[in-house]
């Protein structure tokens, strides 16, 4: 059985591993990039806390003695399923199984300003352009003494209040209160100007009150302006436009407020449903196929009587859908009846600074400290490679314990214009 994975993310990984070894099974890995990556970190990448090494691996890597595994570098154009090949970027891809965990991508909702010059962050370049674009925006803050101007350049706003947003907005304004200071004198006695805007009521909104309550807590305590039940509109000539008629000048949107699946051309149409999300039944097969297959944030599945409206889009059901695929595919072998997926969920969680965390377990509720370490534990662990988790063990230790990362470096194959940061 040749299995054809598209994406290389927490489903197609695990589903990738768990199937290593397993005789009778030849595995094919097909991802855009050459390297796996941990999305939950890449907010810390964009805000010059862990270099982007920390939280990736390169999958040729990760398959070293895996005989029955391989890596294809290339993009996914489309499908055709009547002759069991996917056409990419790089050429044809046969299958006896396809199996798609494309993940998803930015959703603009239709904005196309916001989409051409807002900051996504979403994949390791986007959170190093958003680290070239803050670290360029405080040099070119340094030589301004235009007292407006710099109040503009030293104005970021991040549209979203999910755990990526409190914890970006978070991560901000700590390197405001910490770095600027010691890195930056030129600019001593300026206060950089944090806003997060949610279109919702709430930070965090499908977590507990206890910690949208407690996020919304600590934002404000570390100087971060909340704007609640209010929508960015438009974003053109350096001001964020909102939908209660609010104008904020800046250069800066980071723009983390929504996701969509990523397109599988060739697909029936029936097949696809809400957010471009891919109907898939019990056992994660594609709805109208007959051997492909979708799992992760891509797939919408509505037979777990636990889920009825589908699974939330994180980490914990995209693992566990690619660990029982890999089991399911073995039973196929064998002629055992499959598996049908139930999603164990694990809880949820966001970091807001320093020893500030929130945690909903299924029994419980956990914050501060104690909330922080937990959170810190159940991040390293999923970390690709020893190597890697010791390494971002003693950089977190470090710049915990200093309060100075050491990793503030501009480093692009295209500079910011200047032009782009704000005259």
């Amino acid at each position: 059985m040749k299995v054809l994975i598209v994406g290389g993310g927490f489903a197609g990984i695990n589903l990738a591993k768990s199937l290593a070894g397993k005789q009778g099974i030849e595995v094919v890995l097909v991802d855009t990039n050459n390297y796996n990556f941990f999305p939950p970190l890449i907010y810390q990448v964009a805000s010059s806390f862990i270099e982007p090494s920390n939280i990736s691996l390169p999958f040729r890597r990760m398959f070293q003695h895996k005989e029955n595994i391989r890596f294809f570098n290339a993009s996914l154009l489309h499908i055709v399923p009547e002759e069991h090949f996917i056409v990419t970027d790089k050429g044809k891809v046969t299958y006896d199984q396809l199996v798609l965990a494309m993940g998803t991508e930015t959703n603009y909702f239709g904005m196309e300003n916001v989409k051409q010059h807002a900051l996504a962050l979403k994949t390791i370049n986007d959170a190093l352009e958003i680290r070239n674009t803050i670290l360029a925006n405080l040099e070119k803050a340094c030589r301004t003494s235009d007292v407006e101007a710099l109040k503009r350049i030293m104005t970021i706003v991040v549209s979203g209040g999910g755990p990526t947003g409190v914890e970006i907005a978070g991560m901000m304004a700590e390197m405001g209160k910490y770095i600027m200071e010691k890195d930056y004198p030129e600019l001593n006695g300026i206060q950089s100007r944090i806003i997060l805007v949610d279109a919702g009521k709430t930070l965090l909104g499908p977590m507990s009150k206890k910690s949208q309550d407690e996020a919304l807590k600590q934002l404000k305590h570390l100087g971060v302006e909340v704007k609640l039940d209010v929508a960015v509109k438009d974003f053109s000539n350096n001001v964020v436009h909102l939908a209660n008629g609010e104008a904020i000048e800046t250069p800066t949107l980071i723009w983390v407020s929504g996701v969509i699946a990523k397109e599988a051309k060739g697909l029936p149409e029936a097949s696809i449903g809400h957010a471009r999300r891919i109907l898939v039944d019990a056992y994660n097969k594609v709805e109208g196929t007959e051997n492909i297959y979708a799992i992760g944030d891509i797939c919408l599945q509505m037979t777990d009587a636990a889920f009825p409206k589908g699974h939330p889009q994180v980490a914990q059901p995209a693992i566990q859908q690619g660990q029982l695929l890999a089991k399911n595919f073995e039973k196929m072998l064998q002629g055992q009846p499959l598996k049908a997926f139930k999603y164990k969920d694990k809880g949820s969680m966001a970091i807001i600074s320093k020893f500030k965390a929130v945690v909903d377990l299924p029994k419980g509720f956990m914050k501060g400290a104690l909330a922080w370490f937990t959170w810190l534990f159940i991040h390293i662990m999923p970390i690709a490679g020893f190597r890697n988790r010791v390494k971002l063990f003693f950089s977190w230790m470090w710049s915990f314990i200093t309060n100075d990362p050491t990793i503030r470096l501009i480093i692009s194959s295209k500079p910011p214009k200047e032009d782009d940061i704000m005259n």
